[in-house]
């Protein structure tokens, strides 16, 4: 969001605020003031029955108003129209101000999301730039670490752009199918520094070779976050497993660790935004992790679930549809909403 819609957004909530404020303001001081004419018609008409003239006559026409009753009547309008002014007042700026605080939530989750999705790929670098730093002092060649710190630029950079679009909302649309084995290869070698360091070995296995409508940087983040969370809760000298597979129309993929479980809260909240299990490591995480897969997993019509936990080990279990499958329950939704003309080169 730019500064000038920030501007504008500001401008049209406060419109909106003194619009309501006015047309109540109005609305009460009429209503008041009918209010008071009707009263103190309704008063003086009595009081014409109850007076006469100094012959004997009642006064026609004459008007007496008990003006005790009047100022009585104008300060109990007066304090409604108060009440009324400032409840309505309050609940327009109450209105007025949900979509600045959800401007300011989005803001905040973007910072949060951001500095997490950072935060791995920080430390495989730092881990990179380490390995770097050895093998020049050992005069070793160093080739193929600078080309993995040009990758792991390139990751961060794609990382970021993943996020912006994320934020404002927009969704690359996606005609080539993303392999997910691929994507599980790239994620397990940016984490390959990271496993080596805390004695971690991943294995990967691939039951099949699914595809899915995923941009690619997507996928591997999803990915990245379950392998991440898998290592941080693994023992040393722990093995973090990785299965591709298919189940019907969906694309799985199974990261199990060897910790001891989930525990100190119900593996539904794990997905919740900075929830926090019992650490069984010294890593601590931040809660954002997971929660960043589930919204992707949703975002595109897949799920991400804790399939199984025990003293063992967890496994999480990330589905998303499968290119074909979900071409079709495109066009079954097209289907039902009118009638779509048919590409004869389709057929």
């Amino acid at each position: 969001m730019t500064a000038n819609e920030d501007g504008t957004r500001v401008r049209r909530a406060a419109a909106s605020v003194g619009l309501w404020v006015g047309v109540t303001t109005a609305i009460v001081t009429i209503a008041g003031v009918l209010i008071l004419i009707w009263a103190i018609r309704i008063g003086s008409r009595r009081e014409q029955g109850e007076h006469q003239g100094p012959g004997g006559e009642r006064g026609e026409g004459a008007l007496v108003v008990d003006v005790d009753q009047v100022v009585l009547l104008v300060i109990m309008l007066g304090l409604l129209g108060v009440v009324l002014t400032a409840a309505v007042g309050w609940l327009a700026s109450r209105r007025a101000v949900q979509p600045l605080a959800e401007a300011l939530r989005l803001q905040r989750n973007f910072v949060a999301d951001a500095s997490h999705e950072m935060r791995t790929p920080l430390t495989v670098l730092s881990s990179r730039v380490q390995t770097l730093e050895r093998r020049l002092a050992r005069g070793q060649p160093v080739a193929d670490i600078v080309e993995r710190l040009h990758a792991d630029a390139d990751s961060m950079a794609a990382i970021l752009n993943d996020l912006l679009l994320s934020a404002e909302g927009s969704e690359t649309a996606m005609d080539t199918p993303v392999s997910v084995v691929d994507a599980v290869k790239q994620a397990t070698g940016s984490l390959e520094a990271l496993a080596s360091a805390s004695q971690i070995v991943i294995a990967v296995t691939a039951e099949s070779t699914p595809t899915v409508l995923v941009p690619q940087v997507t996928l591997v983040r999803c990915v990245v976050a379950l392998i991440d969370n898998a290592i941080q809760h693994s023992p040393a000298s722990g093995t973090v497993t990785v299965s591709v597979s298919t189940q019907g129309a969906m694309a799985e993929v199974r990261v199990r660790d060897e910790g001891a479980g989930i525990t100190g809260i119900a593996p539904g909240a794990v997905f919740e935004r900075f929830s926090h299990a019992h650490e069984q490591t010294g890593r601590r995480g931040f809660g954002l992790g997971l929660a960043l897969v589930r919204d992707v997993a949703v975002r595109f019509s897949g799920t991400v679930a804790v399939e199984s936990t025990s003293a063992t080990g967890t496994t999480f279990l990330l589905r998303l549809p499968q290119s074909g499958g979900r071409r079709l329950r495109q066009a079954a939704e097209s289907l039902q909403a009118g009638p779509i003309s048919q590409d004869p080169s389709a057929t």
